[in-house]
């Protein structure tokens, strides 16, 4: 078969592949005969009151050279570590704004940082394919350098996303651009389970993000640039569990709700979606209108405690408050007056949900509390 007829074939093929993808989309939109804002408002159900007195700035965390890239909380709420172009983590006392340890990685271009579940270790990655994870109260060398403790070596692409498995410091799952996510044990500095790569139910592109379930932490899921969310089980890594379609774009984000039985992602295509892992179904479908201008995109989001709001960050620098039940924008952070200069690459919420911290290109983070008489959503 000469190559001109297999350019044919291949071209016939994706058609093919492509007129079937929207007809599966057709069906879909036919058998959801609602969503779950359209039942809220059926059921009388009114927005959360929410105002730019309610979540307030309350510190700004300065000593980064270069853009924020990534950032996430202890388990006790007081700690924070941040991930920077500035090739440094550093990790921030919350409660007074004070550094209590700045990090010089090896390899300068770090994408993601996570704390251990004791909160005595981080993790980080980047485009050295690898996760270092460095003991915070191992002692630093002559040049005030903190020493690597582990690296963990395998991907072969570079490393996008890393978390711990809640309670549990020996293990974390790392997602990459070589479009796998590894299952690692940190002790032997192993990888104790590959999802995705050559088997055919894992992504077909980068993978981006990962959000261990709370509930039941053998599951995950996972969000890539091939437009989907996968959910995997850590017992049975030769085959993702679901396969989430909906998004026309890259999927930068995903997070767990709180009940551990939908989730959240975030995508280039402007939009924030939300699934139940047990249907398979799209819920929601959270998107601002933006006229004729093209959608930012969504870099990262998080759910309040009670799962009632949603935060999501964008390229445009706004950083909406989302009410989950009706679908309705709340509050833009972006748009008060102590608000980040750049676009949000990142934000997380404390352990007992109540602050919220944001990352910018403007190198900056910044806390924000529920204040005033708000109770914590």
């Amino acid at each position: 078969m000469s190559v001109a007829e297999l350019k044919e074939r291949h071209m016939a093929a994706t058609e093919t592949v492509n007129s079937l993808r929207d007809r599966l989309r057709q069906q879909r939109l036919l058998l959801l005969d609602t969503d779950v804002a359209g039942y809220a408002r059926s059921q009388g159900k009114t927005p959360v009151t929410f105002g730019p007195t309610d979540l307030v700035c309350c510190r700004t965390l300065q000593g980064h050279t270069g853009k924020v890239y990534s950032l996430d909380w202890t388990p006790e709420r007081n700690r924070i570590v941040s991930a920077s172009q500035d090739g440094r983590l550093i990790v921030w006392n919350a409660l007074t704004s004070q550094k209590t340890h700045a990090i010089k990685l090896p390899c300068a271009w770090v994408m993601t940082c996570a704390f251990s579940p004791n909160g005595q270790s981080v993790a980080c990655g980047g485009l050295d394919s690898m996760c270092s994870i460095f003991n915070l109260n191992t002692q630093t060398d002559n040049d005030g350098n903190m020493p690597v403790s582990r690296m963990l070596s395998g991907h072969k692409g570079y490393v996008s996303s890393c978390q711990y498995v809640p309670d549990e410091d020996t293990h974390l799952i790392t997602a990459s651009g070589d479009h796998t996510c590894v299952l690692w044990d940190i002790t032997t500095g192993l990888r104790t389970s590959v999802f995705g790569g050559e088997f055919q139910s894992g992504h077909t592109s980068d993978v981006l993000s990962v959000s261990i379930n709370g509930s039941n932490s053998r599951m995950f899921v996972s969000g890539s640039c091939d437009s989907t969310a996968r959910l995997w089980d850590t017992r049975v890594a030769s085959r993702a569990v679901r396969t989430f379609h909906g998004h026309e774009g890259d999927v930068n984000t995903v997070k767990f709700f709180p009940d551990g039985n939908r989730f959240g992602t975030g995508s280039d295509d402007g939009t924030c979606r939300l699934f139940d892992i047990r249907t398979g179904h799209q819920l929601q479908v959270y998107d601002q209108p933006h006229g004729d201008n093209e959608a930012p995109h969504v870099t990262s989001i998080a759910f309040s405690i009670s799962g009632r709001l949603l935060f999501a960050g964008y390229t445009n620098g706004d950083c909406y408050v989302w009410d989950t039940l009706l679908a309705q924008v709340v509050l833009d952070l972006g748009s008060l007056q102590n608000s980040h200069d750049g676009r949000i690459s990142c934000l997380g919420l404390s352990a007992d949900g109540s602050a919220l911290c944001t990352g910018s290109s403007d190198t900056n983070l910044k806390i924000w509390a529920f204040g005033g008489h708000r109770k914590v959503i």
